[in-house]
């Protein structure tokens, strides 16, 4: 009868924990007390991975409660079968907890914890389809671990979080992770072929914020560096050493609207680019990391269909053009000021910076130059957008980028189409563009497919990322998927198709075959295999193209493995000829302790001429320590090597740049923070000996008042 029982609570259309009040706050100890039994519960949890729609190994229950202040949840985890699993540096048990405070069914918070009190947060976009850690919000968790279970209790401040005031129902999901068979129940059912949609949230009825005024948070920094360049006399230590501050603000006018304030922010490099070599005509993309220009940007974004590969957003706007990198200087950044407001059905956002000049030599290679940026997204049929982005950088009247784009998305499950229409003003020089792009499942066929025309004129290299002036693509694929509720398969598809693509300044056009082999097994392990071959016209040239990807991923005791390979024949635009060109990748770390893991990052890319021999080979290693003291306090130290070899010769291997770093992390209270990091810097000279181009260490401190 219980199990009859248990497929009928499974089957719910929704589910609803409510919200209970207590005057007397849990103490967040990681020990789940009496008052936790005066709250309501949520206890009926489905099994999503490994074995979709199944009941669960073990039992959990999530205790929700509230008082003026603060929302409590609490996680009671039997592990009967095994003991809990805590460990700092690999694979551990953990609970996350997602809610939607706007109903806005597309946009949620996520908080996660692991049984060694690790924890994270951040957005859940797209409804599920993308994670955003760059929120760092003020909340507390407690841990504790027995032989039967592990308990974590979990307090979350109303002023920390934005919400819709007067919306008594939230969405809500509850999910835990079991690491010994690598298990993931959920409260609400999803299918695996949907994932985790943020439309289909159970509710937690009967929230009721009862505090009074918001968090305004002063956020002062304090850093002393040192920036030595090759050629520094030593007696120039102190003359390179910079004492500084700087100043952030943040300020919750109410429960759904947040300025932000930045003044003369700091962004030593802590963590450097990765060396990559690009033989194609395009620059290399590099994500984001600074604070100020994180927090708030689930607004500053054009719609994605998160990591799928196939589809490339008219990104008009790429934060990374304010203080860029000029030769390993960026320029400098006097103040930035963001204002940002969500509701159910709107988020709005503005945000203006300004940057100093850059000289080199007295000469100014980088004029002052304002920043701005303006969105607005409008929530439609339930869960789908529409959207409009305005992105500017003007110098003086001579000298600007404009940008405007217009956006719609409209979600169904797991179906999704996106369509983007954008211009671009550079100095008097207008083009446009527009960009299209659906997935989703057509019966039992998966489906991708992209369309996007770029105008020659389209321009907004100051502001943007949009790199393929002049190109033209359409890309189709479509074939069978199939999941196994049992065996060693969980899932595959394979999909043939089609891309066609226009070149910049071709007359005719390529056409690709494609086709896409992708396997996920029970135990978590997959791989994903592409094959294209086709008709190529690009430089001047046409030729047949084809390509061979090929990726893996998995755990081994308990640490994630990635590895593959893409080998194809195409135009090396670094040589200007027609050749084969290889890239090999592989990443693991291995936990020796539970506070030390030990890693390897490598890559080798290979260069073949046109007559089909090996030019050169370029190897990469990047070994990695990895202490982490407690789940607040880490230590990181890294060498990147970069190697030549040319042709086959491995005896005549050449160190071409040696790059070592440090960075020592220590999240003392709510988002106060201490750093001290190291970047030394050395490459090959025109006699090929290795010589210093740039030290800089950095110690930073970040503290957060807040009232």
């Amino acid at each position: 009868m219980w199990i009859l029982a248990f497929f009928l609570l499974a089957a719910e259309e929704n589910k609803v924990v409510e919200v209970r009040f207590t005057e007397d706050a849990p103490r967040i100890d990681g020990v789940i007390e009496d008052i936790w039994q005066t709250a309501d519960s949520a206890f009926d949890f489905v099994q999503f991975e490994p074995y979709e729609k199944t009941a669960p190994t073990e039992r959990t229950v999530v205790y929700v409660l509230q008082d003026k202040n603060n929302l409590y949840f609490a996680f009671r985890c039997s592990a009967e079968q095994a003991k809990p699993i805590a460990c700092l540096t690999a694979d551990e048990d953990d609970i996350r907890i997602g809610i939607d405070p706007f109903g806005s069914k597309t946009t949620a918070y996520y908080f996660q914890v692991f049984g060694s009190g690790i924890r994270y947060d951040g957005w859940i976009l797209d409804d599920g389809r993308t994670y955003d850690d760059s929120w760092d919000g003020v909340w507390y968790r407690a841990v504790k671990i027995y032989d039967d279970r592990f308990e974590v209790e979990v307090k979350i401040p109303f002023k920390s979080i934005r919400y819709k005031k007067g919306l008594d129902e939230w969405g809500v999901t509850f999910a835990r992770y079991i690491a010994h068979n690598r298990e993931y129940d959920l409260w609400k059912e999803f299918s695996q072929r949907e994932g985790i949609l943020i439309s289909k949230y159970g509710i937690l009825k009967g929230v009721n914020p009862q505090a009074h005024g918001y968090y305004f948070e002063i956020y002062p920094e304090g850093f002393i560096r040192n920036d030595t360049y090759e050629g520094d006399p030593l007696d120039s230590l102190w003359a390179n050493t910079k004492l500084s501050a700087s100043l952030n603000l943040k300020w919750d006018i109410t429960p759904q609207t947040t300025i932000n304030a930045t003044l003369n922010p700091d962004f030593a490099q802590i963590e450097s680019d990765p060396f990559t070599l690009n033989l194609s005509r395009y620059p290399t993309y590099f994500d984001e990391r600074r604070p100020f220009f994180l927090e708030g940007m689930d607004i500053f974004r054009m719609p994605d269909f998160g990591d799928m590969g196939f589809f490339d957003p008219l990104e008009i706007f790429y934060s990374r053009r304010i203080g860029k990198s000029l030769n390993g200087d960026a320029v400098p950044i006097i103040g930035g000021l963001k204002l940002t407001g969500q509701s159910k059905d709107w988020n709005v956002g503005v945000l203006g910076a300004y940057t100093d000049e850059h000289t080199v030599d007295d000469i100014v290679v980088e004029p002052d130059r304002w920043f701005g940026v303006m969105r607005a997204t409008r929530h439609v049929w339930d869960n789908s957008d529409i959207g409009i982005l305005f992105s500017g950088a003007r110098a003086d009247e001579d000298n600007y980028n404009y940008a405007l784009g217009i956006d719609g998305v409209y979600r169904e499950g797991a179906n999704q189409f996106i369509t983007q229409v954008a211009a671009s003003d550079q100095s008097g020089k207008q083009g446009w563009a527009v960009d299209a792009g659906y997935f989703g499942y057509i019966g039992n066929l998966i489906t991708f497919t992209s369309a996007r025309v770029i105008s020659d004129s389209f321009d907004v290299s100051d502001i943007g990322f949009v790199p393929w002036a002049g190109e033209k693509q359409v890309l189709f694929m479509s074939g069978p998927y199939r999941q196994f509720d049992t065996g060693v398969i969980r899932d595959f598809f394979v999909a043939p198709g089609i891309i066609v693509v226009q070149e910049p300044g071709e007359q005719d056009w390529s056409m690709i075959g494609i086709v896409e082999w992708n396997t996920h097994f029970r135990n978590n392990w997959g791989f994903d295999m592409n094959l294209a071959a086709g008709k190529a016209y690009e430089a001047d040239t046409d030729y047949v193209y084809r390509d061979l990807s090929l990726g893996v991923w998995g755990r081994i005791y308990g640490n994630h493995i990635n590895f593959g390979c893409n080998y194809e024949y195409s135009y090396n635009y670094w040589r200007g000829l027609l050749a084969y060109q290889g890239a090999n990748w592989f990443s693991y770390s291995y936990s020796i302790i539970p506070n030390l893991s030990v890693g390897l990052a490598g890559n080798l890319w290979i260069e073949w001429n046109d007559n089909g021999s090996i030019i050169a080979m370029w190897p990469r290693l990047r070994p990695q320590v990895f202490i982490r003291f407690n789940a607040d306090m880490n230590l990181s130290l890294f060498d990147e090597l970069v190697y030549a070899t040319p042709e086959t010769d491995w005896g005549e291997t050449e160190l071409l740049a040696n790059r070592v770093g440090m960075l020592f992390s220590w999240n003392f209270l709510p988002k106060s923070w201490l750093y001290i990091a190291l970047n030394d810097y050395r490459a090959q000279d025109a006699y090929g000996d290795l010589q210093h181009q740039y030290t800089i260490s950095a110690i930073k401190a970040k503290y957060l008042v807040y009232f």
